[in-house]
């Protein structure tokens, strides 16, 4: 499987910077890339070039040396000055705040006042508010070693969130995945859910009151034709082994337990007796920001627009030259305005969901020679996904799941008064204009209507109400998320491109992303498969299962 970590022995390297190099060991263990520079640059191993007037001090803490002081994975300041040229732009507010210390009876609020731009430091960056962005911020407060030791920043465009992939989900839980990392991850987030109000460690924040995610346990209903039944009845078996309550059933057990369902066709089905159903996401999404407040995360409405980075070459004892990046500054562009805030950072997430695509080609990342390291993008894209709303008096009652028919069209009851959501996800031919959050009506008439009609004969009279559009942070090579540090831009990570499941993996993904920054590892799940090394060497994580 690739890129689990490997115990064992290092090599050697040569790394140059700062006008001269010298040799340094370098490991091989972690990122799945055994011939390339990243997991090399991960190594703790790994000494970079440096001016010799620089010193490493050993604390109980950490390592407080020309790049500040370490906590594991996580240094708090950024680069060593000498090692990487910096650009002009980052040396702005500095000259901006010189020139007013030097003004006499002046102060600097006096001169311009700075309440709405963000720090000018930051330990980490968070680019991109959603609630996987506010997972990491709050895993990253929790595990902190000691209490406020980190300073995270969570920058993002709209805070109304009106068109964030999360408040726009039909806010779906299961544990019926193609893949065991996957089961492994609904698991962990469907037992942090449940004891979200328990456990102060949790969301629960002193003096407000408990959240409500109104979670309906009714459970997941996949549907299999008789072509797809070996597949579903081998994903059942690996999902019990990895501690799901899931059973499969015959047409006669469908019909027995759900009168109102048309088998015809099917072939087999599977269904999730515990810990499957859906909840609601804007209350998660607001639980998560609560309580990162309150542990002094600092939240900031703007674009990012620009990283400045500095690098590093280094040279493979192959003989092979690798330019390593690491980014110094975020540029956050205020809303409606022209002005921006450089913030210096040792740590950058991309949690941009469908826009991360984008925020990574700003680091620079796939801009190389096609075919390399350095040229391999970020595969996830915005893609247009349609939620339709209807009603239905004689439609399937309280009892009824999530059901996913064997075309990939689902529904789902919402509230008590005879309404269902559902909608399917096109086809290649089909994909809609993701330029805009328009519903087209047409669809729901012709690819998804007849499919449910035919399902549930009582949705034959069914009345559509209401419909809207929500973009998934789609993965174009494998439909599976991206998990980790980047190989070459060493202090960017990575929490996106789940294309449908990141809502309901959010509790789990975020603590994995905040172990590996703050550790080097993962530790509760191994999320290595999930490394971005996978697109270059091109080893498919696919997930199958897609809602």
């Amino acid at each position: 499987m690739l890129g689990r970590p490997m115990a064992g022995g290092g090599r050697s390297g040569r790394v140059s910077g700062g006008g001269h190099e010298e040799t340094a060991p370098y490991s091989v263990q972690g990122w799945g890339l055994e011939k390339t520079a990243g997991q090399w640059a991960r190594s703790s191993q790994l000494t970079v070039a440096r001016d010799g007037d620089d010193r490493d001090f050993r604390t109980k803490e950490g390592t407080l040396g020309s790049e500040g002081l370490c906590f594991g994975g996580l240094c708090s300041s950024a680069p060593a000055r000498a090692s990487y040229s910096r650009g002009w732009d980052g040396k702005v507010s500095k000259i901006k705040k010189t020139i007013q210390s030097i003004l006499p009876g002046k102060t600097r609020d006096s001169l311009y006042n700075t309440s709405h731009l963000p720090p000018e430091h930051s330990d980490v960056v968070i680019v991109g508010g959603g609630v996987l962005g506010l997972s990491v911020a709050f895993w990253l407060k929790k595990l902190e070693k000691k209490q406020g030791a980190i300073r995270v920043l969570v920058v993002d465009r709209d805070y109304t969130y009106s068109k964030a992939s999360t408040g726009l989900s039909v806010g779906g839980i299961r544990q019926q995945f193609s893949l065991p990392e996957n089961v492994q991850l609904s698991l962990f987030s469907i037992n942090f859910l449940r004891n979200i109000n328990v456990h102060a460690e949790y969301l629960a924040v002193v003096d407000a009151p408990p959240l409500d995610l109104q979670f309906s346990p009714s459970g997941y209903l996949l549907l299999a034709s008789e072509k797809d039944a070996a597949t579903l009845e081998k994903n059942v078996r690996m999902q019990r082994q990895e501690g799901a309550k899931v059973c499969l059933m015959s047409p006669e057990q469908l019909r027995n337990k759900f009168p109102w369902i048309n088998t015809e066709g099917v072939a087999l089905a599977s269904y999730g007796m515990e810990d499957e159903g859906w909840f609601d996401p804007w209350s998660l999404l607001q639980g998560l920001r609560r309580k990162a407040q309150s542990m002094g995360v600092l939240f900031c409405q703007g674009e990012v627009t620009r990283f400045v980075t500095s690098s590093s070459r280094m040279e493979t004892s192959s003989g092979e030259q690798m330019i390593l990046k690491r980014i110094c500054e975020v540029h956050v562009k205020m809303n409606h305005s022209l002005e921006y805030q450089p913030v210096e950072c040792a740590i950058v997430i991309n949690a941009g969901g469908a826009w991360s695509g984008q925020i990574a080609e700003l680091a620079g990342i796939g801009k190389g020679p096609p075919g390399t390291l350095e040229g391999t993008k970020l595969p996830v894209e915005p893609r247009k996904r349609y939620v339709y709303l209807w009603h239905c008096p004689q439609g399937p009652g309280l009892e009824a799941p999530l059901v996913t028919n064997t075309n990939g069209v689902y529904f789902r009851r919402e509230g008590l008064g005879n309404n269902y959501l559902g909608g399917r996800n096109p086809t290649e031919e089909e994909e809609p204009d993701p330029t805009n959050l328009e519903v087209d009506y047409d669809f729901f008439q012709y690819k998804v209507w007849p499919h449910l009609a035919k399902r549930v004969p009582a949705f034959k009279t069914l009345k559509v109400r209401s419909a809207w559009a929500g973009y998934y942070d789609y993965n174009t090579f494998d439909q599976n998320g991206v998990v980790g540090p980047h190989p070459l831009v060493v202090n960017m990570y990575f929490a996106t491109g789940f294309s449908g499941h990141g809502l309901q993996h959010a509790p789990a993904v975020g603590r994995a992303v905040a172990e590996m920054v703050l550790e080097g590892h993962f530790q509760t799940i191994n999320m290595s498969p999930f490394l971005f090394s996978r697109f270059y060497l091109g080893e498919k994580f696919q997930e199958c299962n897609i809602i």
